[in-house]
């Protein structure tokens, strides 16, 4: 078995916070390029790839700066995965943030995959 590792990837996303941050917090938002669907429900967020869901429980969210979800299925209390939403001070740049976990062997994986929601979210945004 191998360990559990954090890792970040940045990316820049041509629109404005608040715009980003919907697409990152809403069943709507998230349904256009994380999920197939998502369905909420109080804190749990479902979402759904395929015919196949997968619980998260919303740990954490800071209206247009950040939100953070835990796998329900995960026994692992430590790890999650977060957007955060950073704006350059000089250039006014909207930059995302992803945080997540991946088993040493798999965040190559993991990053790949990420690179391509995140590349059918700037698609949906207009910001390609």
């Amino acid at each position: 078995m191998s360990d559990i590792k954090k890792f970040e990837l940045e990316f820049i996303i041509k629109t404005s916070p608040s715009i980003l941050y919907n697409r990152l917090s809403s069943p709507s938002g998230l349904s256009e390029w994380f999920a197939d669907d998502v369905n909420v429900k109080g804190s749990n967020y479902t979402f759904i790839w395929d015919g196949a869901e997968q619980e998260a429980e919303l740990v954490h969210k800071k209206e247009n700066k950040s939100i953070r979800f835990h796998w329900v299925d995960d026994e692992n209390d430590d790890t999650y995965f977060e957007f955060n939403i950073n704006v350059d001070d000089l250039t006014g740049e909207t930059a995302l943030v992803i945080v997540d976990f991946a088993e040493e062997d798999e965040i190559e994986d993991s990053m790949e995959l990420w690179n391509q929601q995140v590349d059918q979210l700037k698609h949906g945004l207009g910001s390609i």
